[in-house]
């Protein structure tokens, strides 16, 4: 089960969060300070699958912007690993382009994008047409 979802950038910025399980506020900061700084540090030539604490972190790095997803002990890493990259093609088909400002300015639509491929930590659709669907019927209303 995925635990929480972010994207960062390379200064350590959280352009998107998301958790499917309770965590207090306060703690919520220290977990993503503490999870960016890991991420962050680690070269390329490192795995990109790091165990920590008591769950997994798996993360990918697009140009600027890092996506890094906690995991618990039974999900498997490389279809969260595949996941990450089929979540920045759908917004690559979207936005055409996936960078740290088209996040921040359009944070409802990538809201949108991640809960239609994610329901409740569980990895339920990953059909790019099918996640588009709801959000191009939007951009139709919005349109007329």
């Amino acid at each position: 089960m995925i635990k929480f979802f972010l994207m960062v950038n390379k200064q350590g910025q959280t352009r998107l969060s998301r958790y499917y399980e309770h965590i207090e506020i306060n703690k919520r900061t220290i977990l993503e300070a503490d999870v960016i700084k890991t991420c962050l540090s680690r070269s390329k030539e490192q795995c990109s699958f790091i165990e920590y604490k008591d769950f997994k972190l798996i993360y990918r790095q697009y140009a600027a912007l890092f996506i890094v997803v906690g995991i618990n002990e039974t999900e498997n890493e490389m279809a969260v690993y595949e996941f990450i990259h089929n979540f920045v093609e759908v917004l690559d088909m979207y936005f055409s382009r996936v960078v740290s400002l088209i996040i921040m300015f359009n944070l409802d639509k990538v809201h949108i994008i991640l809960d239609e491929m994610v329901l409740n930590g569980c990895i339920v659709e990953t059909n790019k047409a099918r996640i588009l669907a709801p959000l191009l019927i939007l951009d139709k209303m919005a349109e007329s």
